[in-house]
C-alpha cells in the first residue's frame, strides 16, 4: 500500500476506539492524516471535552511534519525546547509535543500517514493508536 485510503483511515479509527472502549478509556478523539497531511478521517467519542479533536489534530500533524512520532517529539521538547517551540511556529501551532502522535508505516518503511488521539493520559492515547494501526496490518512509529 503506498496510501493511505478513507475506508483504512476509517478503519484505524473504528479499531483505536474498540481497544479504548476495551481497556476502559476516557473517552477519545482520533484523528488520521495522509502523508499529504489531509485529513482522512476523524471522531471523537461522546464525553470528550471542546478541545480534545484538535488536541488530537497536534498529536498527529507535528508527527507527520517532522517525521517522527510525537513520542520523540516530547523527547526533543525536553532536550531541544527552542527548536520545538520554532517547528511549532513553522507548522502554524499544530504541534504537540506528547505521546499520541503515531506515524503509519507500510511494510518497506514508507510514511502513509499519522493518527492522532487525545482524551486519556498520552501513554493510553499512544496504546489506541498503535492498536489501530495494528489492526489494519500496517506499521506504527511512535517515535520510542
Amino acid at each position: 500500500m503506498s496510501v493511505l485510503d478513507l475506508k483504512t483511515a476509517q478503519s484505524i479509527v473504528e479499531m483505536a476506539i474498540k481497544t479504548a472502549r476495551e481497556m476502559s478509556f476516557k473517552p477519545l478523539s482520533v484523528v488520521v492524516y495522509d502523508a499529504r497531511g489531509a485529513i482522512k478521517a476523524l471522531a471523537s467519542e461522546d464525553g470528550t471535552s471542546l478541545k480534545r479533536a484538535e488536541i488530537a489534530m497536534g498529536k498527529a500533524y507535528g508527527a507527520l511534519a517532522l517525521g517522527v512520532g510525537s513520542r520523540a517529539l516530547h523527547q526533543m521538547a525536553v532536550d531541544r525546547p527552542y527548536f520545538v517551540a520554532a517547528a511549532s511556529h513553522v507548522v502554524g501551532g499544530q504541534l504537540v509535543p506528547v505521546p499520541g502522535g503515531v506515524l503509519i508505516k507500510d511494510a518497506s518503511g514508507a510514511i502513509l500517514g499519522a493518527v492522532g488521539i487525545s482524551g486519556d493520559t498520552s501513554d493510553n492515547d499512544e496504546k489506541a493508536a498503535v492498536a489501530g494501526i495494528g489492526a489494519v496490518g500496517l506499521v506504527f512509529d511512535a517515535g520510542a
